[in-house]
């Protein structure tokens, strides 16, 4: 099943340069990234050109100067070296598609090395934290059963939370305990939900949602009062509420209970093939620094257990 096409990126774009358009509208065309991926591209590229135009410096007159100029002036302002990177890597891949295009001769970003940056590992919580951080939610208020569906479908699932505020009733499937969900370069994905999510969603879907809903209608499964959609931003606030509540005091983030369900397959001997399937890796690589999560977690069981620990 394909999924519903999105207009391109360049309908929704504040940008001035048409250069920009063009690139979001062909990296949208040949590779399907997300909007995310492509509003950062969009504020990247903008914020260079912004600061080339106070400068009176053409994009297709852009130096290796200038950008290691205006680099520069971003460290110095606080960016860290992963912000830079990233930055870094969409002025490549900008560049590159001029060159093709024909706008520019010669790739400006050729010579500037990527900024080191340490592979920082993904904070995640123990299976006692997820279980209080689930118990949090009142879930005699409609509203709180909701919030603790979502947590237990987070958890059960490791979908990214803007793949959980997303779903609709098409993609879940209760009876043969699946989600179907097209991800990052459009990239589909049928994920187990596990009998205890199956029955929160069953439960959810046949009484508090309805509550919620009153007379309206939605084909998003987790409805705000307004009946829309919620938003990420919306749905990390009620993490970081909940966790208070339960006594989590770690450094969490929005994809902390993804890292958790990742972490926690590992720990119980889940194949790391399978986790990168099941988190929709298209890199193994990307799927292993889960490992080192489960390896620091072996040797802290060890420390505390161990005769000789």
């Amino acid at each position: 099943m394909h999924a519903k096409a999105v207009k391109p990126a360049r309908e929704n774009s504040t940008e001035t340069d048409p250069a920009i358009g063009r690139f979001l509208d062909a990296v949208w065309m040949e590779r399907g990234l997300s909007q995310n991926t492509l509003a950062a591209y969009r504020a990247d590229l903008t914020a260079l050109t912004r600061w080339l135009e106070a400068r009176r410096v053409l994009v297709t007159r852009t130096s290796r100067a200038d950008l290691l100029e205006f680099i520069a002036s971003r460290v110095e302002g606080g960016a860290r070296p992963r912000s830079t990177a990233r930055q870094l890597s969409s002025f490549r891949r900008f560049f590159r598609f001029l060159v093709r295009e024909g706008a520019v001769t010669e790739d400006p970003t050729a010579q500037i090395a990527m900024p080191k940056i340490g592979r920082s590992l993904p904070k995640s919580l123990t299976e006692d934290e997820v279980e209080a951080l689930l118990a949090a939610p009142a879930v005699s208020d409609p509203l709180g059963h909701r919030d603790r569906t979502m947590l237990e479908v987070l958890y059960a699932t490791g979908l990214r939370v803007s793949e959980l505020v997303s779903l609709k009733h098409s993609q879940v499937n209760t009876n043969q305990g699946v989600i179907r969900i097209v991800g990052k370069g459009n990239r589909e994905r049928l994920i187990p939900l596990g009998d205890e999510a199956v029955r929160w969603l069953a439960e959810f879907v046949h009484g508090p949602r309805a509550e919620i809903l009153l007379e309206r209608q939605t084909d998003y499964l987790f409805p705000t009062r307004r009946g829309d959609r919620m938003t990420r931003q919306a749905f990390w606030h009620i993490i970081k509420r909940y966790a208070r509540k339960a006594g989590v005091n770690k450094e969490l983030s929005p994809h902390t209970l993804r890292h958790a369900f990742a972490t926690h397959l590992l720990n119980r001997g889940a194949d790391l093939r399978v986790v990168q399937m099941l988190l929709g890796h298209s890199d193994l690589s990307t799927t292993q620094i889960y490992t080192h999560v489960a390896r620091e977690r072996m040797k802290e069981l060890h420390q505390q257990h161990h005769p000789r620990g």
